[in-house]
């Protein structure tokens, strides 16, 4: 069960964020080096939280953000000593953070002035946690290990909820073009992707 709590009615909007599906040869590149897929995706759990954190710091006066991004947070810190855990049953060391040029292309399209950065913040993590739970729902469909598979299956369930979370508070910051800007993004991110290679990581 996710560590985020039951009680926040957080519903089902996906659907304003049509995401593309990945590359299909990404699966077999990732499968080919997991080695590097879960060193990548321990620093994805750690930036996932430290960006819901971030938010908490810009807009401290917003109570309903700072609940949800705290308790996000803490489920993002959560998975990362789960996959560190996975590292460990490996008898793999963490490697260092060799950024990640996919959400720094997907952060240009932040803009600068409120409420709009507001806005494309959320909506902009939205769109990575949307495709990091696409991509980390293709590991637990073909991972060989059951304990690896359960994880990943378990860690793409969460994703979906935060991804959710994002497109809530979205949606009560900008009820009137959240959807129209979620699209816009949503195909902004397939241009990034057109232009990303294709690597062992979960981005």
């Amino acid at each position: 069960m996710s560590e985020i709590a039951d009680d926040l009615d957080i519903p089902q909007l996906g659907d304003a964020l049509p995401l593309i599906a990945s590359d299909p040869r990404w699966l077999p590149v990732a499968l080919a080096d997991l080695e590097t897929v879960h060193a990548d995706h321990l620093h994805c759990e750690r930036k996932a939280a430290q960006s819901a954190l971030s938010l908490i710091r810009s807009y401290p006066e917003q109570t309903e953000l700072v609940i949800q991004m705290a308790r996000l947070a803490h489920d993002e810190t959560r998975h990362v000593v789960q996959v560190a855990g996975l590292l460990s049953r490996r008898g793999q060391q963490a490697s260092y953070d060799h950024g990640d040029a996919y959400a720094a292309a997907m952060r240009v399209h932040i803009r600068t002035k409120e409420p709009e950065r507001l806005l494309d913040r959320l909506l902009v993590f939205a769109v990575i946690e949307g495709r990091s739970a696409e991509r980390l729902g293709l590991l637990a469909g073909a991972l060989d290990d059951p304990k690896s598979r359960d994880l990943y299956a378990f860690l793409a369930e969460a994703e979906v909820r935060h991804r959710d979370i994002f497109l809530s508070l979205a949606r009560d910051a900008a009820p009137q073009c959240w959807r129209a800007r979620a699209a816009e993004l949503a195909e902004i991110e397939a241009g990034v992707l057109a232009e990303h290679p294709i690597l062992a990581r979960i981005h």
